[in-house]
């Protein structure tokens, strides 16, 4: 099932971990619809502003998936409205910078566990909520032991 022309059901729910586990990844309908408000809102219109495709790493997870692998308790996964992705041959880092300029419309926009020097290390986060989108930017950089710092803006 498509969610808008260029992105599909199938890769927002796709997990290594629920098949590896057994766990259901099938999202509610409420899910359903943010993903493709997800897509239209933003996804589709910085797809045709960076000239490719936008290859998604993550997206829906269900509350089961998300506890499986760490994810927030409160993560927009689980509701459908984030995904985590790439655009093949631009860094992740101007990747996010492209997507804080654009003035297009996003909840939060995170540059994860990106290193200065390796372009394709980490991955972009972004979220869409329907209604108020507050455009936090934040970067994530992993801690010795585990987790994540986040800091206000992009930083490299």
């Amino acid at each position: 099932m498509h969610l808008s022309p260029n992105f599909t059901i199938t890769e927002f729910t796709r997990s290594q971990t629920a098949a590896r586990l057994g766990l259901d990844n099938t999202p509610p309908p409420s899910a359903i619809l943010a993903m493709r408000l997800l897509c239209s809102e933003l996804l589709e219109p910085l797809r045709s502003r960076v000239g490719g495709p936008i290859v998604i790493t993550s997206g829906f997870r269900s509350p089961a998936l998300n506890v499986q692998i760490g994810g927030a308790r409160n993560s927009q996964h689980s509701r459908g409205q984030a995904a985590d992705f790439e655009r093949p041959g631009i860094s992740n880092f101007d990747l996010a910078r492209e997507i804080e300029a654009s003035g297009l419309p996003f909840d939060q926009l995170i540059l994860e566990a990106y290193v200065p020097g390796v372009p394709s290390s980490g991955w972009v986060h972004a979220s869409y909520s329907q209604g108020a989108n507050r455009r936090q930017v934040l970067t994530a950089t992993p801690r010795r032991g585990g987790g994540m710092t986040y800091s206000t803006g992009l930083r490299r």
